[in-house]
């Protein structure tokens, strides 16, 4: 019994490997009803290291694109209190529902959704004081094209912040993300990193 139990944990493992190994080549969205990978603790990109980098104020509107199920959502919107507006774009309606419904069941009423491919991101120019992605702009098969548009909608002097886990099979290394952003027209102000991840923040101006 205990070798059938020890070959079949084998299995399972070698076939998450395999699923892994797959979906890193294979950029996408993680579906809604494998939702529990993203909800998840984040212990090197906790949402308390979010504020601090972002900075988010009082009254600002600020954009936050593939918010998931809200991990980093709800911590933002408070801090931009009721004058403020957190705009949540995902190419996923079900995540945007899961989230709005926990925003509103914290009585957070500055949160609105928008589904939508983060490579054409349906906002004018210079919309936004800030934006930031957490653990997704590997999902996007063009991330470079993302930042771009990310770019396009903030304001001049406005802030990005990307949030990126090593534990995360479509992780954007650092590197990586400092090309891409400065080809997009973002310059690097800090990198925080941590043993399992980093937060990086960029400027436009």
């Amino acid at each position: 019994m205990g070798s059938r139990r020890s070959g079949a944990a084998v299995v399972l493992l070698g076939a998450a490997l395999g699923y892994a190994l797959w979906w890193r080549r294979n950029p996408s969205p993680c579906p809604y009803g494998q939702r529990f990978w993203v909800e998840l603790p984040h212990p090197s990109i906790t949402r308390a290291r979010l504020l601090e980098v972002l900075g988010p104020l009082p009254g600002e509107r600020v954009l936050e694109v593939g918010p998931g199920t809200g991990f980093y959502t709800l911590a933002v919107a408070e801090r931009l209190g009721d004058e403020g507006r957190l705009d949540i774009l995902d190419v996923q309606e079900e995540m945007l529902e899961h989230t709005v419904r926990r925003a509103r069941a914290a009585r957070l009423t500055n949160v609105f959704p928008a589904c939508a491919d983060a490579r054409s991101l349906p906002y004018p120019d210079a919309t936004f004081a800030a934006a930031f992605t957490c653990v997704a702009l590997g999902e996007v098969p063009e991330p470079g094209v993302a930042l771009g548009e990310l770019r396009r909608v903030l304001r001049p002097g406005g802030r990005l912040v990307v949030g990126e886990s090593y534990l995360d099979p479509h992780v954007v290394r650092r590197g990586r993300l400092r090309q891409e952003a400065e080809g997009a027209g973002l310059r690097l102000e800090e990198m925080k990193r941590r043993a399992f991840g980093y937060f990086a923040r960029f400027a436009y101006s």
